[in-house]
Order: C-alpha cells, then sequence, then structure tokens
C-alpha cells in the first residue's frame, strides 16, 4: 500500500450502542499512534458514523465521532467492529459507503459480527470468510452466498479481510500489518502489544481453553532449543526424546499445551526465520532455505507461495526496507551462526513434510 507522502486514511465505522469496544480499543492501538519508528506510515485515524456526535459502544461508554460517511469515499482502510444488534438493520446509506469504498480500492476489514454488514453490502457474496465461532451458523444461514468458516481467526481475501472474535481481532490486524509493511514491523508492534505476533491454529482450539503461549516448563525448553537449531532434524521423534517423552505423548502433550500441532508450530517458526533473514540479511534464498531448515530453495518457494502469497524474492523486495525499522525498535537480528550447516530440511513436497514429522498439517 502506498502513501505518495501523504498519510493513509483509516476510518473506524461505529453506529451508537453498537461499537465494540474491545475492536475499537484494538483499532485505535494499531492506527491511533504514530509508530513509524517501527516501520509503519503515518496514519489518519479517526471515527465515522452516520450521524456525528456523542455515540455509546455496546457497553455504554459514550464516544464522539467527528466524521460522517462522506469519509469513507477518501479512506484508505475502512473498519467495521461488532455489530452486537442483528435485529438492526444496517442503513442502504452505510451499505452504499462501503460498497463505493471497496470500489475505489480500500481495504475493507470486519471484526467479529462486523461481517454481517459486509454481507449485507455484497461485499462478500462467494468468499470464504469467518466470524465470531458463536455467530458462524447464523451469518451462514442469513447470507447463503457467503462460504463461512468458523474454525479459523481471520480470512484474507485481499481487498477484504474478516476477523473471529475479540482478541481474533488483534491478529487480524498483526497479519494486515505484516502484510502491507512487513514481518519487523508487525513483531515490533506485537511487541508493543504485548502480544505474539502470529497464533498458529484456529479459533476453535480457544473457545473453550484459551492458549496463548508454552506454559508447560519442560515442552518450553524443547521448543526453545528447536527454534534454535531449525536446519537441523527435527521430526517429533528428536523433539519427543530431548523432552523425554515417546512420540506420541509428546505429540498429545504438544496439541493440549499450545492448540497446534508439532508440524504446524514448525512451519511457523522456520517462515518466520526465513522472513526476517529475507528482510535483513543478503544472504541468498538457497542460503536462507538451508538455514532455516526447508534443505532447498524449492522448499522455501512453495511454502513461502502457499503461506504468505508471494515468493520469497518478491517479500524481500517488498519488506527489505522494514529491517531498518526492526533495528530501531530493537528487534534482535537473526544469528546465522545457530543454524547448524548441512542438515537435513523439509522436503519440497507437503505429503513428504507429514510423513517426517510424523503429524498432519
Amino acid at each position: 500500500m502506498t502513501q505518495n507522502g501523504r498519510p493513509l486514511v483509516v476510518s473506524v465505522v461505529v453506529a451508537d450502542g453498537l461499537v465494540g469496544s474491545f475492536g475499537l480499543g484494538v483499532c485505535a492501538e494499531v492506527f491511533g499512534y504514530d509508530r513509524r519508528d517501527m516501520g509503519l506510515p503515518r496514519f489518519d485515524f479517526a471515527l465515522v458514523g452516520e450521524a456525528p456526535g456523542v455515540l455509546r459502544t455496546d457497553t455504554g461508554i459514550p464516544i464522539t465521532v467527528e466524521h460522517g460517511l462522506e469519509r469513507l469515499a477518501c479512506s484508505d482502510i475502512v473498519s467495521i467492529t461488532a455489530w452486537e444488534l442483528f435485529d438492526r438493520v444496517p442503513s442502504p446509506a452505510l451499505l452504499d459507503a462501503f460498497r463505493v469504498a471497496h470500489a475505489r480500492g480500500a481495504i475493507i476489514v470486519s471484526h467479529c459480527t462486523g461481517a454481517f454488514v459486509l454481507a449485507a453490502a455484497g461485499l462478500l457474496d462467494g468468499k470464504r470468510v469467518t466470524t465470531h465461532w458463536k455467530w458462524a451458523g447464523e451469518l451462514a444461514a442469513r447470507f447463503p452466498a457467503v462460504q463461512v468458516d468458523p474454525s479459523v481467526l481471520y480470512v484474507d481475501n485481499g481487498q477484504v479481510i474478516t476477523g473471529a472474535g475479540t482478541a481474533a481481532g488483534v491478529d487480524t490486524l498483526l497479519h494486515l500489518v505484516r502484510r502491507e509493511w512487513g514481518a519487523a514491523a508487525a513483531n515490533a508492534l506485537a511487541r508493543e502489544m504485548v502480544v505474539p505476533p502470529h497464533r498458529d491454529g484456529g479459533q476453535a482450539q480457544f473457545i473453550d481453553a484459551p492458549v496463548a503461549a508454552c506454559e508447560d516448563d519442560r515442552l518450553g525448553v524443547v521448543l526453545d532449543w528447536a527454534g534454535a537449531h531449525l536446519a537441523e532434524d527435527l521430526s517429533v521423534d528428536v523433539l519427543a526424546r530431548r523432552a523425554l517423552m515417546s512420540p506420541r505423548s509428546f505429540a498429545r502433550r504438544f496439541k493440549a499445551t499450545t492448540g497446534t500441532t508439532p508440524h504446524a508450530w514448525l512451519l511457523g517458526q522456520r517462515l518466520a526465520a526465513a522472513e526476517a533473514l529475507l528482510e535483513g540479511s543478503d544472504a541468498p534464498v538457497e542460503e536462507i532455505a538451508r538455514l532455516v531448515g526447508f534443505g532447498t530453495p524449492a522448499g522455501l518457494r512453495e511454502q513461502f507461495a502457499r503461506r504468505r502469497g508471494v515468493s520469497p524474492r518478491a517479500y524481500r523486495q517488498t519488506f527489505r526496507a522494514g529491517s531498518t525499522a526492526s533495528s530501531a525498535a530493537g528487534t534482535a537480528p537473526v544469528q546465522l551462526d545457530r543454524h547448524r550447516p548441512g542438515a537435513r530440511g523439509m522436503g519440497s513436497d507437503q505429503t513428504v513434510v507429514e510423513a517426517e514429522l510424523g503429524q498432519p498439517a
């Protein structure tokens, strides 16, 4: 997303008694501060409503809205938080404003049940989307043309991003930051917000037993070791031996503790390490593939394209400037000598990878 020297205009659409307090707070945290030292651009952040003035959130907190819907006509990013009362039908003026913003090319982001408004505007037809798991069935029933996936934290359709409930708003906006301004900026922002820069898995794992990170001391030591030896053979058998557990017990305990599989966690770690190296080093793609454990450039390219939507080379060209922001924000540089050369890494074929780790994707 380019600026042409001007701040990016970010608008959060609110309605009296409907705006989700948590979602509004997340938007303000990400876009309401000057975070250029982290590699983010300047933002012109404001609230937008059909009737500007003093409105109330879903919890009754009064907020002042200074802008009307006309601001959406010049907004680069438009967000809508939870639409708490389903008997309140979005007005034709509000739906038209979203359609116009979308037609102009603005990025549209919904949080939680805000997806109902985007669906009513027709912006989700034929798309895979998400919302809070509790209301996913309702969204699917009301809008049959929408493909609702209640198992994920967010769905990125390019111009339209839908996020699940409550804390998934953090994941959604960190993903947007990572996509538009690079991993270094997203990691620095996550550190500032004291949250994980990326949560593996889907929202189903957070319904009954939220898990923010590995809180098991024994597993924590093993995962710290694995993160420092990504180029090595990190099969479940290897990790289980270091944890002094059987592979079956290790896999079961890993999933119960972290909410994801060893394979998914390891893939995320390797991709994150690759991103850091692409942004902050001059190492060729071939060397990075070896250092982070993908083994071959083809393996890195395949996983990068599948999980990030771009090639490693394109990612580097886009976000290389982010490494400067990373240093300014205090991000520790990747230590190349932490990874043993010549170790066996992931193969390029996904089925081979899964068999090698003994875990499903």
